[in-house]
């Protein structure tokens, strides 16, 4: 019967005894001569607080019945050797859940990391990174410190409570029953606390999660926060945040503590009733008071142990909130599962073809319709079109940051999904309009395209995108940092760095996403002169808003809800006199350009 109802709740993988099971399973067994050493210098170090506390009898008796002298000095050194051997297992137990700790802490980070790293770009969309992190810190800890929780709650608290109840059986068996009054009503009150605490811990960890996220959006956004004046509005939202959090936190430390007065309450009246009766026997009945004094020092001395074990359910179902956090990532099905098994992609012409492709971001909001197009090898082709209308999409799907609903695409003739990512994405280089950099050196970002690049291999692909000469400027050169996300460099200067990664890279395939348009005119000539030199001999796909970037195209598709509506040369194009040609006529009037004849009569 017993076994059955144990059973089902290790079925309810969200129990508290589930978890307890899983992480012992997992994590603690594979640690197990480590902690069964702990554990045995526990051991050491609870025999030496019970004998210490049965001397006492001896040396009360030695100094105030016998009046021996040798044997109270014999007993003080086997006690201060009993104190320095309890010292040194304490220590050595202590070092040794730390370093265990500490294992299980590192292991644990990987395997989130793990976990989060092998998810698509769908899994991110809608969940905000202040989360990831959260989770990486509070859920990798609290598998060590639930573990040790449980080892030293068995380990220290339970072997030195039993030794020191086995002193106070051993000095007064009917007295020791005082020392139990303190247990039914102490579970009873503890028992309706830890329903309330599960709940106030995750709030708490919500409550974290909310800080860290104000934070982060306020320092990335800095400029916008200063620009727009939003000081007050972001010291608002941390203040309500804080402010929720010290609620919750309050509100635990009240729950948490709620056992306290009545546990000394209880403890005392122990106490007294130990004392009232210990001198009766004293007095009346002629005990020596060594037996009195030596019971006296085991109940105080495992008060506090008895107390901590009391306390054990309370820390465990607050801790078990970050377990349950860690688990939760780590059991995350893969989205985006190791493919590697899979056939390399061969590269020779880099020819791309959508054929029929059509895919959704969401269910009933259909973002590319049935999509067929060829790229030509080495060739230039433009993605031009109004914003949301698919352009993006295409690159996404090329790169397999989205798998497609139906139809197929092909890299010469080979369809990507039948052959592992890495080999695809290795040999496409990829630059956006927001370049990302890395925390680190501009050295250290522009080998990225190829970690094991030597010192002339980077300078060659900076020069190549007209970045040697700015990075020369700084005092430290190629070691100058580039700050978080790159926010040393101006937009050109990280664009130019992005192209210089892309370059050194060297790959087949190059995708350029609007990567001008948020840059000032000079800015953009040295870029366009770059990602000349990138997409030569290569084959390009480049989105571009700014239709005056891509006139040079060797073919330009206009994207319009999903679906390819034109196709051709700038010229072809503008002579047509559709979309193409009313957006250029648009972008002309807007930028002050000269509309060429061929499209103001088109």
């Amino acid at each position: 019967m017993l076994g059955s109802k144990f059973k089902l709740l290790l079925e309810d993988r969200e129990s508290a005894p589930a978890l307890i099971h899983r992480l012992l399973t997992e994590q603690a067994f594979g640690q197990w001569k480590r902690y069964a050493v702990a554990f045995a210098l526990m051991g050491v170090a609870a025999g030496a607080t019970a004998l210490c506390a049965y001397l006492i009898g001896d040396v009360i008796n030695a100094a105030y019945v016998d009046k021996n002298l040798p044997g109270i000095v014999t007993l003080a050194l086997v006690t201060a050797a009993l104190f320095a051997i309890k010292g040194a297992a304490s220590y050595a137990q202590a070092v040794m859940l730390s370093r265990i700790g500490n294992r299980i802490v590192a292991q644990n980070q990987r395997r989130m990391f793990e976990a989060l790293i092998d998810q698509n770009i769908a899994f991110f969309s809608n969940r905000h990174s202040s989360e990831f992190m959260s989770r990486l810190t509070t859920g990798a800890a609290a598998a060590s410190q639930v573990i040790n929780l449980l080892v030293t709650a068995f380990g220290r608290d339970l072997l030195s409570l039993i030794g020191l109840v086995a002193v106070m059986v051993i000095q007064d068996p009917v007295m020791s029953l005082f020392s139990f009054v303190v247990a039914p009503p102490a579970f009873l009150v503890l028992r309706k606390m830890i329903r309330r605490i599960y709940g106030i811990a995750r709030n708490q960890f919500t409550g974290g999660t909310r800080i860290l996220e104000t934070l982060q959006e306020t320092l990335n956004g800095i400029r916008v926060v200063k620009a727009y004046t939003l000081e007050d509005v972001m010291r608002a939202r941390l203040e309500a945040n804080v402010a929720e959090l010290e609620h919750e936190s309050n509100k635990w430390a009240r729950v948490a503590h709620r056992a306290s007065p009545l546990m000394e309450a209880l403890g005392g009246l122990a106490i007294a009733m130990a004392l009232i009766y210990g001198g009766f026997r004293v007095i009346e009945t002629g005990a020596t008071p060594g037996q009195f004094f030596s019971f006296l020092a085991a109940f105080m001395l495992a008060y506090e142990p008895a107390k901590r074990l009391a306390r054990l359910n309370i820390e465990l179902n607050s801790g078990l909130v970050g377990v349950r956090i860690l688990f939760d990532v780590i059991d995350t099905p893969s989205t985006e599962p190791n493919d590697d098994n899979k056939p390399a992609l061969q590269i020779t012409n880099a020819q791309d073809e959508f054929d029929d492709v059509r895919f959704s971001y969401r269910p009933n909001e259909i973002t590319i319709r049935g999509m067929t197009f060829s790229i030509e090898p080495g060739k230039m082709t433009a993605l031009v079109g109004p914003s949301g209308g698919g352009k993006s999409t295409v690159l996404n799907l090329l790169l397999r940051f989205y798998e497609p609903d139906s139809g197929s695409i092909r890299i010469d003739g080979q369809t990507i999904a039948d052959h592992s990512r890495r080999s695809l994405r290795r040999q496409i280089a990829y630059v956006g309009q927001d370049v990302f950099l890395f925390h680190g050196t501009i050295r250290d970002n522009i080998a990225v395209g190829k970690p094991d690049a030597s010192e002339d291999e980077i300078v060659a692909a900076a020069k190549a995108a007209h970045a040697h000469e700015f990075i020369m400027n700084f005092p430290a050169g190629y070691d100058t940092a580039a700050g978080e996300r790159g926010l040393q460099l101006s937009g050109g200067e990280r664009q130019r760095i992005a192209i210089a990664r892309a370059l050194i890279k060297d790959a087949r395939i190059i995708l350029l996403d609007e990567a001008t348009a948020s840059l000032d005119s000079e800015s953009e000539r040295l870029v366009q002169d770059a990602m000349a030199r990138l997409c030569e001999d290569r084959t390009t796909i480049a989105i571009a808003h700014r239709l005056h970037t891509i006139t040079h195209a060797d073919r330009i598709l206009v994207v319009e809800s999903g679906a390819i509506v034109e196709s051709g040369r700038h010229d072809e194009l503008l002579h047509k006199g559709g979309r193409y040609a009313a957006f250029y006529r648009l972008q002309a009037k807007d930028e002050h350009l000269p509309t060429p004849v061929s499209a103001a009569s088109a």
